[in-house]
């Protein structure tokens, strides 16, 4: 390798063909469907557990406010989203967007903030699984997350056309099991259960309606997000997508709809039919609100908690390929270790697979997973704001750039999404300082990592890389010939 280019912030190097020919994946493996599917899986564990803590933190209208406006958020940053992965359909997926909008720095610090997001949700989700199988089989600990990374990992490791079909199984099942809950729970549906949690005294603004005051709207915000948590990372299989310029933009929105209708029955039926204040604390709300109208051992309720473990399942699954895809990306390009982004005879990145994934394993041994998850959203809100910023730079900076699909509402539409992210962000701070106090730790030694060492040896070939390399080289080109002229 011999250095080829240099800017004031980074040093770029030259790579063979052999390089990248050890860096590809298996293109065409994902159609919309498979697409929309992964969309679904990501986030679909969030309806079973989680999102019900907002009940305890604002009452049923302050989760609702929340709701609503991450709902908001979630729907304007994926129609975003569905313009950039249709006009640049790389396996960095946002930290590519903000790559091409904000130089190297800003893709850095938006593909670290969904690494952080990534990889670390699955370790919250390993302790929550086990939670479950220790309520069917009395297992739980070290020997469950571990029997599960290995055995998920390994799927992965297998193919990802096989492991995305198996993941569409998984998912088609979770979705069955909340289809029993909405039909089960419809006829049970109450307006004043929602309504049954006391307003505090002394707070501004308490009411039935929001019984912890305008600040409980303000709490609940990043349990709102948990039911959208992840749609975003659709835009990391770009690669593998058989046409990802028609493809993404149809698999990103399908499964948002799909979101979209789901949180809003889990919202309204739960604590609908089972009141707000039993759902605000409870560890699996779909079964508890089946267990509340139809009694601790009737079918329903079984079902739904044998099955809510798919829901678990789907979501640890498919955020394993979201992380090995980013992991990849920022490793091809030289951001992080190259070696990590080697894929072998089956075009999986395996190494981005399994180091994430011991990391991931070593993190849920701490057993706190509502402080993992909240690190979660802390650095997903960070990406969200920094992928919406770069629609509205791109959309000033490059009108001229190929757009297969385009956002309705163009700025507008992303300007909303960019002012939503930036409160989403501000409120994980009212939830858990821990958490973001963590989180910047984890900031501090990937940013000092970048500034000390891979910024001076970013790969020129890399696709993400390949647009500015160009540009420095006709830059180069055309100062020569000024120079000549001179």
């Amino acid at each position: 390798m011999s250095s080829s280019h240099h800017t004031t912030s980074v040093d770029y190097e030259s790579v063979d063909k052999a390089y990248l020919d050890k860096r590809s994946l298996k293109k065409g493996a994902a159609g919309w469907i498979l697409l929309a599917s992964l969309g679904v899986s990501y986030v679909i564990s969030g309806d079973y557990a989680g999102w019900n803590f907002g009940l305890a933190a604002g009452g049923f209208g302050g989760m609702l406010v929340a709701t609503v406006l991450m709902a908001i958020m979630y729907t304007a940053m994926v129609l975003s989203i569905a313009e950039l992965s249709s006009s640049l359909p790389t396996a960095g997926g946002g930290y590519s967007f903000a790559r091409r909008a904000m130089g190297p720095w800003g893709g850095y610090i938006t593909g670290t903030a969904i690494l952080l997001e990534y990889a670390i949700a699955p370790a919250a989700i390993a302790i929550f699984i086990g939670g479950y199988v220790n309520e069917l089989v009395g297992l739980n600990g070290p020997l469950v997350y571990a029997a599960f990374y290995a055995l998920f990992v390994g799927i992965h490791l297998w193919g990802a056309g096989e492991a995305l079909k198996i993941m569409m199984g998984i998912t088609a099942l979770a979705v069955v099991a909340i289809v029993v809950f909405v039909v089960g729970m419809l006829p049970h549906f109450s307006v004043d259960n929602l309504f049954d949690i006391a307003p505090s005294a002394g707070v501004a603004g308490a009411s039935s309606f929001l019984p912890q005051g305008f600040m409980g709207i303000w709490g609940a915000l990043p349990f709102a997000i948990w039911l959208f948590l992840a749609v975003e990372g659709v835009p990391l299989a770009a690669e593998e997508a058989g046409d990802p310029g028609r493809d993404m933009p149809r698999g990103i929105i399908t499964a948002m709809l799909v979101l979209l209708v789901f949180a809003a029955c889990v919202l309204l039926l739960a604590p609908g039919g089972a009141g707000a204040a039993a759902m605000s604390e409870h560890a699996a709300p779909l079964v508890g609100a089946l267990q509340a109208v139809y009694g601790p051992d009737s079918w329903a309720a079984g079902f739904v908690n044998l099955i809510g473990l798919a829901g678990l399942i789907a979501s640890f699954f498919s955020i394993i390929f979201g992380y090995s895809r980013q992991t990849f990306a920022l490793s091809r390009a030289g951001y992080l270790p190259r070696w990590l982004s080697v894929t072998g005879e089956r075009k999986v990145p395996y190494l981005a697979l399994i180091v994430p994934g011991v990391i991931g394993f070593l993190l849920s041994l701490t057993g706190q997973g509502d402080l993992m998850i909240t690190m979660a959203v802390f650095g997903a809100t960070i990406s969200y704001a920094m992928m919406t910023l770069s629609h509205l730079m791109l959309r000033r900076r490059e009108p001229e750039l190929e757009r297969p699909y385009r956002t309705p509402g163009g700025t507008l539409t992303s300007g909303v999404a960019f002012v939503l992210a930036i409160v989403a962000f501000l409120s994980t701070f009212v939830v858990s300082v821990e958490a973001a106090l963590w989180s910047a730790v984890f900031y501090a030694i990937m940013l000092a990592y970048f500034g000390l060492y891979s910024r001076h040896h970013l790969v020129a070939q890399a696709p993400e890389e390949e647009f500015e390399a160009i540009a420095l080289a006709e830059r180069e080109l055309s100062d020569d010939a000024a120079a000549d002229a001179v």
